[in-house]
């Protein structure tokens, strides 16, 4: 449920933006995991998990002025914070080369990103 309130003062708006950009930082990713995965080398796995985690903390903040000052559904919040905390996880999984969990675990990760977009877009 969104209400007047969160449509008026741009929280929907700010949600929707963030949670498109964390899908495609996810999305980018998965792409540049399967480069690393081909063979290539170079830096831009590692760099992107820096975004993601920044944007997952951006998603949380801005899922949390939805709900409570906007009036909006508090779900999104704590879906967002358990993407974040996956996002962490993820991280720690991947320095540590256990591709046999981060793998599974990015794609769940990228499963829930897809739900908030489509559940924010949808309104």
């Amino acid at each position: 449920m969104v209400t007047q309130v969160a449509r008026a003062s741009g929280y929907l708006t700010a949600f929707k933006a963030v949670a498109l950009l964390y899908m495609v930082a996810v999305l980018v990713q998965a792409v540049t995991a399967g480069q690393l995965l081909s063979g290539a080398t170079g830096g831009l796995h590692g760099v992107g998990a820096g975004a993601v985690l920044l944007l997952g903390l951006a998603q949380l903040v801005v899922a949390v002025l939805l709900w409570r000052p906007g009036r909006g559904a508090g779900w999104p919040a704590l879906v967002s914070l358990a993407v974040l905390l996956l996002g962490l996880v993820q991280s720690m999984l991947g320095g540590s080369g256990a591709v046999a969990a981060h793998v599974p675990l990015g794609m769940a990760l990228f499963g829930l990103s897809v739900w908030l977009v489509v559940w924010s877009w949808r309104r």
